[in-house]
């Protein structure tokens, strides 16, 4: 009867707590995951692009117990690097530059592959612009030679597409120039102030540094990128497309038409080493809720689940690849990148 009347006590205590909202420790003490995306400059695409991500997510951070944080960075080869040492969860990188860091080429030449990269999937594709005074006299891509032009910071997507453009175009950038390598948000101003002729910056459109440096005092335009420079680059790398610079975005410029230019993709990447839950969960948050993340930047406007599978290098993380079985869209994707 003792043992009875005892376990009547114990049931009446455990309906007490559970009234009090005293949950099981694996559900009330769950503890908040922090992760975070390594993204560029504050005035780019990346930044904003992550903070959609963080935006989507953070709305059921009771749901998956994940918080996710933006971090403004040096842009794509920080990114890589910062993910392989684990400073970074996530980074957003260029096509060009996942590519290069999985085969160890450029700035990894040293390193080796990294092939603890992994990619989630890609976002807008991001136009190499270069600006230039009208003044310059530069009207040609090759008018660049004898210029002062920002080429980009180390560790930019930017730098690495101005080098090999202008080495495609028999431009030496040690020599045939006067290179700087400030970041793409003081490009704007130094080019109105004249301490530039011309800079590069690969970016998704429309884009408010763009927008401030087409918009000041002095007259500048858009250097279109000549098919004798495009086409052998698209032959050698399969990470590059043709593209175009949309004129609408820019109406200050002096250009009259769209510009011809070359492209790679913003590319979600991550490391073999991240859990496979935090993986899923965000991929699944950005796919499900992809027509109110595209509105969240208009350079995410042409955003479709195929297209967002392209440009891909690394091999695709399994906690994507889960979510990517699940919805259908396992078939759009190639067989070498689906990890093991």
């Amino acid at each position: 009867m003792k043992h009875f009347k005892l376990g009547i006590t114990v049931g009446i205590i455990a309906i007490c707590f559970l009234t009090l909202g005293i949950m099981a420790p694996s559900t009330a003490s769950a503890k908040i995951t922090f992760v975070t995306i390594g993204t560029g400059g504050v005035t780019g695409v990346y930044y904003p692009t992550g903070g959609a991500i963080s935006k989507i997510v953070n709305k059921k951070s009771k749901v998956y117990h994940l918080k996710v944080t933006v971090e403004s960075t040096g842009g794509s080869v920080f990114n890589v690097n910062a993910i392989m040492s684990g400073d970074l969860d996530f980074g957003i990188v260029e096509s060009s530059r996942q590519y290069q860091a999985w085969h160890g080429q450029m700035e990894w030449a040293k390193k080796g592959p990294q092939k603890n990269l992994r990619s989630i999937c890609s976002f807008h594709p991001e136009s190499v612009t270069i600006v230039a005074g009208d003044d310059t006299g530069i009207k040609t891509f090759r008018d660049l030679k004898g210029h002062h032009v920002n080429i980009g910071n180390p560790g930019s997507g930017q730098r690495g597409e101005a080098i090999e453009l202008l080495t495609q175009a028999g431009i030496d950038w040690k020599k045939d120039i006067k290179a700087e390598g400030m970041k793409a948000v003081e490009s704007a101003q130094m080019l109105q102030d004249g301490r530039i002729d011309a800079f590069f910056y690969t970016v998704g459109h429309p884009n408010g540094s763009i927008k401030e440096a087409t918009a000041g005092k002095r007259k500048v335009h858009f250097v279109p990128i000549p098919d004798d420079i495009i086409m052998p680059l698209l032959k050698k790398h399969s990470y590059f497309a043709k593209a175009y610079i949309p004129i609408k975005f820019y109406p200050d410029a002096t250009n009259k038409k769209d510009v011809p230019t070359i492209a790679v993709k913003a590319t979600f990447c991550t490391s073999a080493k991240e859990p496979a839950w935090i993986v899923y969960d965000i991929t699944k948050e950005i796919f499900d809720n992809l027509e109110t993340f595209k509105k969240l930047h208009p350079a995410l406007n042409v955003l479709t689940k195929k297209n967002m599978l392209t440009g891909l290098t690394a091999p695709i993380h399994p906690g994507a690849l889960k979510y990517y079985r699940e919805s259908g869209l396992i078939k759009y994707i190639p067989k070498s990148l689906i990890s093991k």
